[in-house]
Order: structure tokens, then sequence, then C-alpha cells
């Protein structure tokens, strides 16, 4: 019956709009598609593994719906894989307008792939929406390079990630200055042994240090802007290796176990069992320390030569039953209100992909007054962001590392 529905609804929608599969409205009469939008169910498939991104998705669907009518439904997935894959089933059973899925939480791998097979709405929609023009392309590249793909229009951005790293400064007399490169990293387990670890690849934090470190470590960091090249990737990543045989022998409980996730990770610093955590998001040590999951003396620290950067996205198929609806969240999402709320870190802490100081008076004055809180660091203090490698480099990076050093935890 759903089925059904929704390709009555989506077949009146291309009739009346005149929409062709796989393209998106004409985004210069946006009054058009607010009007077209207004009724549709979005069916947004997104990561529901935290709390407060699925609070802030809540929100967000209470906003689109208040303001534009257009009800967002978060489908929550453990694998953005697996919404890829729902894709690629419906279009070799031939539901080009009717697809279940409207909106994907997306980059990486699973962007390339969609990209790749066809699978996305036609190029060009992303920087047309009518907020676009307050986002930051000029000094945040990445919202229009995906893991080095192009994005074309075909995904638009709405938060960033960074690399950083977090220690409890009451330990400060015993734990000595923070390392500040992976190769001050190495030789600071040798002077505290046991006293640092690491997510287990293919965990998405572990692989992320994995990346961070590679970047540092090999001789020409633009060979990782392209594909593998197996036959030269023995000879790439022997610096990085080298150091991980080094560095594991002096991680905690001697590399025989890694922790299972960031979380676990955080924890283990809660524990005082280690002195160093790390996340991909600025605002994590002082969530942490908001809800009590570390003490107040945490703070955050980053490399001062770089840390791994990339940004987040929403993409749409090409067979969205409600694209139009998709385009109104995807703009609302990229708004200065919902940037602002989302920065928050006692709503999620995820940075803005705007640029705050091209903001009118009345959005850029709440940004600058926003408390980022004790532990994250300011923008400007986030140092220089490490493009993403090709995406190729992950996959392979976690094979190697898994036949070298995987234990079963």
């Amino acid at each position: 019956m759903r089925r059904l529905a929704r390709s009555v609804l989506a077949a009146f929608a291309v009739l009346a709009a005149g929409l062709a599969s796989g393209q998106a409205a004409d985004l210069s009469d946006w009054a058009s598609v607010e009007k077209a939008a207004r009724g549709q169910t979005v069916y947004f498939n997104a990561w529901g593994g935290a709390r407060n991104i699925n609070d802030y998705i809540d929100w967000a669907g209470d906003e689109v719906e208040k303001r534009y009518g257009v009800k967002l439904v978060h489908v929550k997935l453990d694998d953005t894989a697996n919404a890829v894959a729902k894709v690629v089933a419906e279009k070799a059973a031939g539901h080009d307008g009717d697809g279940t899925i409207d909106l994907i939480w997306i980059n990486g791998e699973n962007f390339a792939a969609m990209k790749r097979q066809d699978l996305l709405l036609a190029p060009g929609w992303a920087d047309k929406l009518p907020n676009w023009r307050y986002v930051d392309w000029k000094t945040k590249p990445t919202v229009l390079t995906d893991f080095t793909v192009p994005t074309d229009g075909q995904e638009a951005p709405w938060g960033m990630a960074k690399l950083v790293f977090f220690n409890d400064t009451a330990r400060d007399a015993e734990t000595g200055e923070m390392p500040d490169s992976f190769a001050d990293l190495v030789d600071w387990t040798q002077a505290f042994p046991g006293r640092f670890t690491y997510p287990a690849p293919p965990d998405f934090m572990g692989s992320t240090f994995l990346k961070q470190a590679l970047i540092e470590s090999v001789e020409d960091p633009s060979v990782l802007q392209k594909a593998v090249v197996e036959t030269e990737f023995d000879a790439v990543t022997a610096p990085l290796f080298a150091a991980l045989d080094a560095m594991h022998p002096n991680l905690w409980r001697s590399g025989r176990t890694f922790p299972k996730n960031k979380e676990a990770l955080r924890q283990l610093l809660a524990d005082n069992e280690i002195d160093i955590a790390f996340a991909f998001s600025p605002a994590e040590a002082s969530n942490a320390i908001a809800s009590h999951e570390l003490p107040d003396t945490v703070r955050s620290f980053i490399f001062s030569g770089g840390t791994l950067s990339n940004t987040h996205f929403v993409a749409i198929p090409y067979n969205a039953a409600a694209k139009e609806g998709s385009l109104v969240v995807a703009n609302f999402l990229i708004s200065p209100q919902a940037q602002l709320h989302k920065q928050d870190p006692k709503v999620w802490g995820d940075p803005t992909v705007l640029d705050t100081n091209a903001l009118p008076d009345e959005y850029r004055e709440p940004f600058d007054a926003l408390d980022l809180g004790v532990a994250t660091l300011k923008p400007s203090e986030l140092g220089p962001a490490l493009a993403e490698p090709h995406a190729s480099w992950m996959e392979r990076l976690e094979k190697e590392w898994t036949r070298r050093y995987g234990v079963a935890n």
C-alpha cells in the first residue's frame, strides 16, 4: 500500500511539475518548489547511532513541517551503504520515479559509488539552493570536493568534521607535553607506555586515525589524492607501518586488543586508563563534559601541522518520490537558523559550513555569541585542514591493518 500510494503521488508530481526522473525542479522559481513540496513526506536515510543527532533531526523535521508543510521521516541507518544498495536494487527493478529514499546523509565512498552509477539527482542543484549564498566554499573547499571527488552540485553540505585530540589537564604533571604530530605521538608512547590507543579499524575513528597517520608519514601527500595503485601501495605506506610497528608494543594493553569505537576510547580516558583520546568533532570533549562523561579539566588540542578534515552532505537519489520536499529540506539544513542550532554544543556541536563573517548582523551576532563549550577550540585555533585521501585508500588501509594487527576484541 505504501509503495502504491507513493507511486501515485510521485506520478502526479512529475506530471504537475514537469520533472523527468533524475532531474531537479526549476530552482530559479523557488516559490514553485516550495509549493510543490507542501504535503510531501521526505524519507531521510541518516545514521541513527547518536541521541543528540537524532534529536537534531527531529527538531529539523518539526521546523520544516511548521514552515513548509513537509513531513520529515528519519530512517535510522547503522551503515549508509545499505541505503546505497537499496537505490541500486530499485534501479535494477525499474523503480525510476517511486523510490523509497528521498534524502541521504552521505559522503566519501558512498557518494562516489552513487555518482559513478548515476544514482543521484542530476548535477547542479545544490549550489542553486537559496541558502547556498551563505555557504563558505572559498575557505572550506571540502564543500565542493568529497574525498577528492567533485560534488558537481549533487550533494549539499550540512556540517564539517575536524580531527581533534583531548586530554585531562589535571594529569599534565604526569603526562608531560602533548604530542604535536604523529611522529611526536609515536615518541610519546615510548615515554608513556600503555597510555594511548585507538579504535580498531574498520571502525570509522580507527580508520580516521590511520589516514591522519598516513598523511603525515608519506613522502609525497599528493599521491593520496589519487586512487591507490596496488603496485605502489607497499612503498607508499612503508613509513606508516614502520611507525605503527614501533608504536604498538607501547599501546594500551601492549596493542593486544583495541577499543571498539570512539565511545569506548573516551571511556578509557574517563577511567584514567589512557591519557589521550580523539574524535572527529571539535565539540566532542565539551559535549562529554556537559553530560558528565568526562571531567571538566579535559581540554582539546590539535597537531599544529594540521589534522584531517572533511564535510558531510545530504544527497537526493535520482528516483526520489519527494524531490521538491528533499530540496526544501536540504535548503533548510544550510539556513543560518539550522546551522546555528546544530553548532550549539548543547544540541550537537557540529561546525557550520557557512561563512559566518558574511552573514547579515541578525545571523552573525548569534554565531559570535555562541558558547562553544569549555573544551572546544575556536575556529581560529583548529589549525590547517588536511584533505581526505581518495576513498580507495581507506579500504586498502583497513585491509592491510587487519592483516598485520587484527585481533579479536
